[in-house]
């Protein structure tokens, strides 16, 4: 945040609490525009947030957010806001992430109480007055191209011919066809270990939700398990996965029934288990690529750390799949050692 908008946040801020002044003391944001500031009055504790209206989407989080208040879901409370400046006051979460409280011993537990949020997430309907983004084929291929511009030729330098274009956009077209074909849900788009709060009274509180879309069903469980972050044995996320796709299937099968176009039962574990992979194969292509922009369009240095993990997914669940075989060699046999002789 430069300074003076950080000025003109603590005059907003002071203006709204009847006070002269107050301290921000900035704390750590996303991968976005937007910053966080933690400040205290009278012994409570509020978040500011700094999200400019030209590069942050502050209608889709209001609408969101209640939306998900409808829905009983635990989410901040918008305690004031200036849509003009692009300022917020939120209640505060605390500083405890989902991630901090995974071990190998508490990881299967927590992780299904992450999981039983997803149906209400994915069956949130939100106000007409605002519209939903599509996450379809043209956004997606938007997200894979990121790879191919700021990872393979901005960070490693990598130039590839026309033929090996040609091959990496059949292996794209397969993602995307994957994608589009699933049951499309409202999708939070952003559904990881530390996207999740853990709160006081022992409620998971999610975030940074603003960016959500109608998308493909097995996205934000792909989110989830195959955390860009962290990385847990295939034989636990197996399981974990089993247990999603059996929650789904019988909320559809529900009284509620939140996904009333779609027959979950009909879809065949095979089926399921390959929406996962391949989601999982595109979610981890656009990070990668992401990461690498973070650093050279945003000057966030970061998330470089994070790349490796990504490009392992990659390279690891690709090979399951004899018609990524173009992707999976690209990645083992070019980008990861590039990456590799980058960071010697």
């Amino acid at each position: 945040m430069d300074n003076l908008r950080f000025q003109l946040l603590k005059r907003w801020l002071c203006d709204r609490f009847s006070v002269d002044s107050l301290e921000l003391t900035p704390i750590t944001g996303d991968a976005g525009f937007r910053c966080y500031s933690r400040f205290s009055i009278e012994n409570e504790t509020f978040i500011a947030v700094d999200a400019p209206g030209d590069k942050s989407n502050n209608q889709g989080f209001l609408a969101i957010q209640a939306a998900f208040l409808k829905k009983g879901l635990s989410v901040p409370k918008i305690l004031a806001k200036d849509l003009q400046q692009g300022f917020f006051c939120l209640s505060d979460f605390g500083d405890q992430l989902f991630s901090d409280t995974l071990t190998s011993s508490t990881m299967n537990h927590q992780y299904k109480r992450a999981i039983d949020l997803l149906p209400l997430i994915s069956s949130v309907q939100v106000d007409d007055s605002y519209d939903l983004p599509l996450y379809d084929r043209q956004f997606i291929i938007t997200e894979l191209e990121i790879f191919v511009d700021w990872l393979l030729a901005e960070h490693l330098a990598i130039q590839l011919n026309h033929q090996d274009k040609q091959s990496l956009t059949r292996c794209f077209d397969i993602l995307v066809e994957s994608a589009v074909q699933q049951p499309q849900v409202f999708m939070h788009r952003d559904y990881h270990s530390r996207n999740i709060m853990m709160l006081a009274d022992g409620d998971l509180g999610i975030i940074d939700f603003q960016d959500a879309v109608s998308g493909p069903i097995t996205y934000d469980i792909v989110s989830l398990l195959r955390d860009c972050y962290i990385r847990w044995p295939d034989a636990e996320i197996k399981s974990l996965f089993a247990y999603f796709c059996q929650l789904m299937t019988q909320c559809h099968h529900s009284e509620k029934q939140p996904f009333k176009t779609y027959d979950l039962q009909a879809f065949s574990e095979l089926k399921w288990q390959q929406w996962f992979d391949l989601m999982g194969l595109q979610r981890h292509i656009k990070a990668a690529g992401i990461f690498a922009r973070l650093n050279y369009r945003d000057n966030k240095n970061g998330y470089l750390k994070d790349i490796p993990l990504t490009l392992a997914y990659i390279r690891d669940i690709s090979t399951l799949y004899p018609e990524l075989s173009f992707l999976h060699e690209l990645v083992k046999d070019k980008v990861l050692p590039a990456l590799e002789k980058l960071r010697c």
